[in-house]
């Protein structure tokens, strides 16, 4: 996390104004997205550290989680149960029109900020900056760098793990599946 954070803060560094991220710009927060074991367990440690320095914000965070859980679980593209995503064609293309309209049971919603900010997934950690995707382009943010033009988007591109150490640790610890935000904290 500490290459991924620095890396930011140089890509953020270049940005400027022109990235928009700020506490209470919660554009990042709506919507479903996939998380690995890795993302999972650091969640689940913030929440336990959360616990023990501020329970009933904690407490606040998993009621979000169940919530969550209870209003997509119906239309869940994986198993409900254990919250794994299928990783069939099939749940993938319906994973695209996925809760998109739910928030992170992480966000409070009184002070648009992410109550396990230093915990958060790898997803949430780079958007934003101009990432490279698999197709070659580069994906930013919608309310970031308007008037910037392409030269100075690339720019401001971050690598976040050039290294493939996220993949390299979760081959180490022989997890694998994908889940939600949402079942991360939700037990």
């Amino acid at each position: 996390m500490q290459i991924v954070d620095a890396a930011l803060d140089d890509a953020g560094r270049r940005a400027g104004s022109w990235l928009a991220c700020r506490v209470g710009c919660t554009q990042c927060c709506i919507g479903a997205f996939a998380i690995n074991a890795l993302d999972a367990a650091r969640l689940r440690d913030g929440l336990a550290e959360l616990r023990r320095v501020n329970p009933s914000r904690a407490t606040r965070i998993q009621r979000r989680a169940k919530a969550y859980i209870n209003r997509v679980s119906a239309q869940f593209p994986g198993d409900p149960h254990s919250g794994i995503l299928d990783e069939s064609a099939e749940a993938q293309e319906r994973f695209l029109d996925f809760a998109n309209e739910e928030v992170c049971p992480a966000l409070d919603p009184k002070s648009g900020s992410c109550d396990l900010y230093e915990f958060r997934p790898m997803t949430c950690r780079v958007f934003g900056p101009p990432v490279r995707n698999e197709g070659g382009g580069l994906g930013i943010c919608e309310l970031c760098f308007h008037g910037a033009t392409d030269k100075e988007i690339a720019q401001c591109e971050i690598k976040p793990d050039p290294d493939c150490l996220e993949d390299a640790l979760l081959s180490e610890v022989g997890e694998s599946g994908n889940t939600l935000v949402a079942f991360a904290l939700a037990d």
